[in-house]
């Protein structure tokens, strides 16, 4: 039925242009909560949007909002300014171990891996493991050999460090960045969609926090930091993902938008809560099944960037909203 409805989606946008039942299609992504340096920003906000382009292309050409959010979050692996696939940070071993989730929202059906090394786009990876399995989370060795049977691009581990994350390591060595989770450097990247139909899809991938102990899951991989339902919306979070776990936070938005809150006033009011509580800063993107787009953050920056209407809209900065024609865009 899917391969049906994709091939008919594919026709419909091909020679007809989107199909139109009254809704719209949007796509949201976000590189990472924190305080970025300033020299670093600008390769991050073109990321952003460049991802935002490649998945809203996927939508256009007649894709699933699956389809769209695995090509966003896998643009963002393959570009090692952010902390995701090729970019992502290093444990306290001097290693890669990376997160990665994605979720459709139709019957709520996830796929995440966990822990795993040398896997060049885990997104693709956890897309897999919800196509191909009865199951919703692989981890380590489990997840390795499922990535060689599948046919999952595998590379030398070491191939995905970079200097950026060995420096960062080595601050952490000398105590000089704060605990894991906690520190000034934005982590997991994901993005949100919704098609004209109102089906909704969520995706994310980290490589954690600069020395965490090995083996450590990210909220990542549970519904507190990815979710998506076709009755609501979806969210992707980012920050300390221990606390995301705590407070549940991408279920806890989800609810909100449920009980009739826009998915603006949801993710301010979920993210604020979590503050008030454990005193800890995140961001979250989310998008409902009417396609209202809700983003905030607690942290000085998050790269986002969305595109709806035949618009590019991108920020930084708490308050920043910026807004470009989207042929310009590309």
């Amino acid at each position: 039925m899917d391969t049906l409805m994709n091939f008919y989606n594919l026709l419909q946008a091909r020679f007809f242009g989107p199909f139109k039942s009254g809704g719209e299609v949007v796509i949201v992504v976000h590189g990472g909560a924190g305080n970025t340096p300033d020299e670093r920003i600008p390769a991050k906000l073109k990321g952003v949007k460049k991802a935002a382009l490649e998945g809203y292309d996927v939508l256009r050409c007649g894709g699933t909002v699956v389809d769209a959010v695995e090509a966003a979050v896998k643009y963002l692996e393959n570009d090692e300014h952010f902390n995701a696939g090729k970019g992502s940070v290093l444990n306290a071993n001097g290693e890669v171990e990376m997160d990665a989730s994605i979720m459709s929202g139709n019957c709520i059906e996830p796929g995440t891996v966990t822990v795993v090394k040398g896997i060049k786009n885990p997104v693709s990876l956890a897309r897999r493991v919800l196509d191909k399995t009865p199951h919703i989370k692989l981890a380590g060795e489990g997840a390795h050999v499922f990535a060689k049977n599948e046919g999952i691009k595998i590379v030398d581990p070491g191939a995905l460090v970079t200097g950026y994350a060995q420096e960062l390591l080595e601050l952490h060595k000398k105590g000089e960045l704060s605990d894991c989770g906690k520190s000034d450097e934005p982590d997991t990247v994901g993005a949100v969609a919704v098609d004209c139909r109102g089906h909704v899809a969520a995706a994310a991938s980290t490589g954690g926090c600069t020395g965490k102990l090995a083996g450590r899951c990210s909220s990542s991989t549970t519904a507190s930091g990815v979710y998506a339902d076709d009755n609501a919306g979806a969210v992707a979070c980012t920050g300390h993902g221990e606390s995301i776990i705590k407070f549940c936070l991408a279920h806890n938005i989800i609810q909100e938008m449920e009980n009739g809150k826009t998915a603006e006033a949801a993710t301010k009011q979920s993210l604020v809560k979590m503050h008030a509580k454990l005193k800890t800063r995140g961001g979250a993107t989310a998008i409902s099944t009417r396609g209202d787009v809700g983003i905030f953050f607690s942290t000085p920056k998050m790269v986002w960037a969305y595109v709806k209407g035949g618009r590019l809209h991108y920020g930084v900065k708490p308050g920043q909203h910026e807004i470009i024609c989207f042929e310009k865009a590309k």
